[in-house]
């Protein structure tokens, strides 16, 4: 290889270190991270806007049937899972390398700035912003010894030489903005953790039945790579009864007053009842969260098929469509003979039929009634595909027909029945429950990031009051003169405190103030 070529080649090689320095330099600079931040809480915003797979997929499919378009757009995007999208983990990551990368230096700086004495004594002190100056009553020995007490219950370390004294305080300022700073990686550190180890899902449970932590029983379940669904912390609920009151009066009418849910919790082997409610969330004794998320109505029907015989018995879970609980839900009888048969259901807690049609006008079921529509069709083979038990699947289906040929319909208040045409069943409405919705959830960086919060709030506080102040006294001869730096531009007191220390030194007392200069700092 000629000169020339190694000498371009090493070149090359330099210049490329030098733009991994520069762009090292921009990414932990506190530009940066103060981007990156602002860009994190930006991106957290579709998170609350846009229905989340983790938290409802039901909501989801409900929003992508609805808006196709947006769709087309959103799920490309990860906007159904916003937070483990791979753009809002690249931000977060930069973010957690910006802060670290950021801090460590200032760390190193910190520690040798408190191992280092205050600056030296300048020449010119009636050159700072604030300084006085007055005659010596003692000698210099006895100003000095008495100027340095005077900063040590200041809490001023001090620098004493034969022409004066250097002193400085306010060290803790640094320290508060290094914890501040910090507490965000540790707060970051948190949410990974909880991301990585922790798990979300949810469940419906219907009065007089429970649930099983196991993952099978589970109507949606989310959980971090790192999380062991195998190792669930193992307890059960079960919900006794559920009552839900609303506001009758003129003012606010149907606005909820009262969610209380009488729960059984039985965990390591013993029982306790607890009153489950929407800010009083049940904690195991393992970490686990059991929130109450939701609540509505479940009729229960008794279905016969056309050989007379029970093809469907229990509670049927409906979804709140309104304010007012109207509420849509599906029967499935796959177990009719010699027709399986199938039932679009709508249930109105407070039933009205006008013109408009029927529609429920309060959300306590003060008239329940339900209205559905038949369907009935041959048996399928089971293909074990799983499929919403909200809605109905249509496929080999048909409507049950009724007079003149007419879609077979009807409505039907509690205890009431009724016989299908062609003999192909009868079905009856035997009342109905309730149901909540409980997520289940396990956060294991929750208690860290908490703290990192709290000790994170008391640094800020501590750089925000914490006041770094230089004072420096010269022995001139015959006297003193004194002068004060302030290194924020928010301080006060600076004067006093100058004015102060002349006083110590001097021993004149109140006289020096009537000697005292000032400039005024240019901005």
């Amino acid at each position: 290889m000629s000169p020339r070529a190694a000498r371009s080649e090493e070149a090359s090689a330099l210049s490329f270190v030098q733009t991994l320095r520069w762009m090292w330099a921009q990414l932990t600079s506190m530009r940066t991270a103060l981007v990156l931040l602002f860009l994190l809480a930006l991106a957290s915003i579709p998170g609350s806007m846009i229905p989340q797979t983790h938290i409802s997929a039901i909501t989801v499919s409900d929003f992508q049937a609805e808006h196709p378009g947006w769709n087309r757009i959103l799920e490309p995007l990860g906007m159904y899972d916003v937070y483990a999208s791979p753009w809002f983990s690249a931000t977060y990551l930069l973010l957690f390398v910006s802060l670290a990368g950021c801090i460590v230096p200032r760390i190193g700086k910190y520690a040798r700035d408190l191992r280092k004495q205050p600056p030296r004594l300048p020449k010119r002190v009636e050159r700072l912003p604030e300084h006085a100056e007055a005659e010596a009553v003692f000698g210099a020995s006895v100003t000095l010894d008495r100027a340095e007490q005077w900063l040590a219950s200041k809490r001023y370390r001090i620098r004493r030489t034969d022409e004066g004294i250097s002193a400085e305080r306010g060290y803790l300022r640094e320290l508060g903005n290094l914890v501040f700073h910090i507490s965000l990686i540790v707060v970051l550190t948190g949410l990974a953790w909880s991301n990585l180890w922790g798990f979300s899902g949810t469940v419906v449970v219907v009065e007089g039945r429970g649930f099983s932590n196991v993952i099978t029983q589970y109507d949606d379940f989310t959980t971090g790579a790192m999380a062991d669904t195998d190792q669930l912390e193992p307890f059960s609920v079960s919900l006794e009864s559920f009552r839900a009151e609303f506001e009758t009066g003129d003012v606010q009418r149907g606005a909820a007053r009262v969610f209380d849910a009488a729960m059984k919790v039985t965990e390591n082997g013993e029982t306790r009842d607890h009153l489950l409610t929407v800010n009083e969330p049940i904690l195991t004794s393992g970490g686990t969260q059991v929130n109450l998320q939701g609540h509505g109505y479940a009729p229960v029907f008794t279905v016969y098929d056309g050989n007379g015989d029970v093809a469907f018995s229990g509670p049927v879970v409906t979804l709140p469509q309104d304010g007012n609980f109207a509420s849509v839900g599906v029967i499935k009888a796959n177990d009719g003979r010699p027709e399986r048969l199938a039932f679009e259901i709508f249930f109105f807690p407070t039933a009205v039929l006008d013109q408009t049609g029927p529609h429920s006008v309060f959300p306590d079921a003060l008239n329940p009634e339900v209205y559905l529509n038949a369907w009935h069709g041959p048996p399928r083979q089971e293909t074990g595909e799983p499929e919403s038990v909200y809605r109905l699947n249509a496929v080999g289906l048909e409507p049950v027909l009724g007079d003149d040929e007419q879609v077979f319909r009807a409505a039907m208040k509690p205890g009431a029945s009724m016989t299908l045409p062609d003999g192909l069943g009868a079905l009856s409405f035997d009342g109905y429950s309730r149901w909540i919705k409980l997520q289940i959830s396990q956060t294991p960086g929750t208690v860290l990031s908490l703290i990192a919060v709290l000790v994170g709030v008391a640094g800020l506080c501590l750089s925000l009051y914490v006041r770094p102040r230089r004072l420096f006294l010269r022995l001139t001869e015959g006297g003193v003169v004194v002068g004060g730096l302030d290194r924020t531009d928010v301080a006060s007191g600076l004067a006093e405190e100058v004015d102060g220390l002349c006083k110590a030194a001097t021993g004149y007392g109140d006289d020096v103030a009537s000697s005292r200069t000032s400039t005024t700092k240019e901005s």
